[in-house]
């Protein structure tokens, strides 16, 4: 007679991995089991001609992407970019002369000009000197008697709404191993300034105001001080609390303390204004770091067969990619903010879209892939360090690798994440975050709020199969 098998035992304890919807993971754990969730989706949303593209990128070709973004990591990571200079604008950067208006983000013409650069432009061509009034330089741009063009074609990168023309002075950043040189403007503080979007008078005098004492004097400080590690004192700033973004307090208070020798020294009549100016000015490190990075990812941009992005920027209306190895921009449309906190009295609706260069910081490990070392920035983004965290591990989660620059205590010195790979980001369908302001959409009132944009997906992807192409 054949014996009957005794009946399978089912398990007194259960443990469980759920792959894909949280929603059943939730209901183990509602019956107080345990269980672990991995976060899996469907790569590249199952899109099958980007799908085609990863499997280029990410397969047949993936040895020689692979070489390439090691490369371009390691100039952003290892680069050290030294301030060694202020001079006017028009005798520096390469290709700007004339009546010519350098902006953010990528180029654009004067009837797509979103409203708070449109004021900067305005501003910016009365302290040229090419209009009476705002009146005036409005039919100039208008008409097309100022040419409009991007900064980061220039070597140069742009904070906000700013707008910046030849008789304008700029911080001279110079990486020496890359042999590259990047440049930004003076930061212009905060109030009732251009770079906000405002064109009164108060914000054409504070232009006038840069280039006639601060740039003079800042020029003579820096040459008597002798060059300045940039990314050194971010470095420092990023342990005492700035993401080296949204907040640069820490830092701004370190480069003061480094120049005030010859700031004090400075035999000027107004060497007493400008020091009033630069102790209001918490901002004033933001561009020196923008211009820092930028020199990074001009050496970065050298590496051909890149997947790694090195050219991040929006005007407000467009928000523009590109990679290493590759001078074209891939464009959307420049997204709204969402994670943010507005001026009493003003929400979503008063908010413009995203604008600016200054994007650039998140592609060296600043900004948002800083976030959760710096409790002033996660009050931006839900109140909580969690909520800060959750902003860098979505940055390390596309990124190539942590620095070994910039460090967090916060997370047992963990780096912070550099090099966007574009591959990565069309993989999982999850974009950079940016660390930004938000000014007034459309009445000139200036800042209203600031907090966390999100890069909108088409650019990168699109970037992807461009790459693709390229390879095949």
């Amino acid at each position: 007679m054949t014996p009957v098998p005794a009946p399978a035992a089912l398990p007194t304890e259960v443990t469980v991995v759920n792959v894909g919807l949280p929603l059943f993971a939730d209901a183990v754990r509602a019956q107080g089991r345990p269980v672990e969730q991995l976060d899996w989706r469907i790569p590249a949303n199952g899109d099958p001609q980007l799908l085609a593209a990863l499997t280029v990128l990410l397969g047949r070709e993936a040895a020689r992407v692979d070489a390439a973004n090691a490369e371009v990591f390691r100039r952003l990571d290892t680069g050290v970019p030294f301030w060694t200079a202020v001079a006017t604008a028009g005798d520096v950067l390469p290709g700007l002369d004339g009546r010519t208006l350098l902006h953010c983000g990528p180029a654009i013409e004067w009837p797509d000009v979103a409203d708070p650069l449109r004021r900067s432009m305005r501003a910016a061509t009365v302290a040229e000197g090419w209009a009476a009034d705002v009146a005036e330089a409005d039919g100039l741009l208008r008409a097309g008697g100022v040419r409009l063009a991007p900064a980061n074609l220039h070597a140069a990168v742009l904070p906000m709404a700013t707008a910046l023309g030849p008789s304008m002075p700029v911080v001279v950043v110079e990486n020496e191993a890359g042999g590259t040189r990047a440049y930004s403007a003076l930061n212009q503080g905060p109030g009732d300034v251009a770079w906000f979007g405002r064109e009164t008078d108060a914000a054409i005098a504070r232009l006038r105001f840069l280039r006639d004492v601060a740039g003079p004097l800042l020029a003579g400080a820096v040459a008597q001080a002798g060059p300045v590690d940039v990314l050194g004192l971010a470095a420092q700033g990023l342990a005492m609390g700035d993401d080296v973004h949204m907040r640069t307090q820490a830092s701004t208070n370190l480069l003061i303390r480094h120049l005030l020798p010859q700031l004090v020294a400075a035999d000027r009549p107004a060497a007493v204004e400008f020091a009033r100016f630069l102790s209001a000015d918490h901002l004033f490190f933001l561009n020196l770091a923008m211009a820092a990075a930028k020199s990074l990812t001009l050496w970065a941009e050298q590496v051909t067969d890149s997947s790694i992005v090195t050219t991040m920027a929006r005007n407000g209306t467009t928000f523009g990619v590109g990679l290493a190895g590759s001078p074209t921009w891939f464009l959307a449309e420049a997204p709204e903010i969402g994670a943010a906190l507005y001026n009493p009295g003003l929400g979503p609706d008063s908010g413009a879209r995203d604008i600016g260069d200054s994007a650039v910081l998140e592609l060296v490990g600043l900004g948002g892939a800083a976030a959760a070392g710096s409790p002033a920035v996660a009050a931006f983004l839900g109140g909580t360090m969690a909520d800060a965290l959750a902003v860098t591990e979505n940055m390390a989660d596309i990124c190539h690798g942590p620095s070994s620059r910039f460090r967090l205590p916060t997370l047992d010195l963990r780096g912070t994440p550099v090099g966007v790979d574009a591959r990565l980001v069309a993989k999982l369908g999850v974009t950079p975050k940016v660390n930004t302001g938000i000014l007034h959409v459309s009445d000139g009132t200036g800042q209203v709020g600031a907090g966390v944009a999100t890069a909108p997906l088409r650019c990168f992807t699109d970037a992807v199969l461009d790459l693709a192409r390229r390879l095949r």
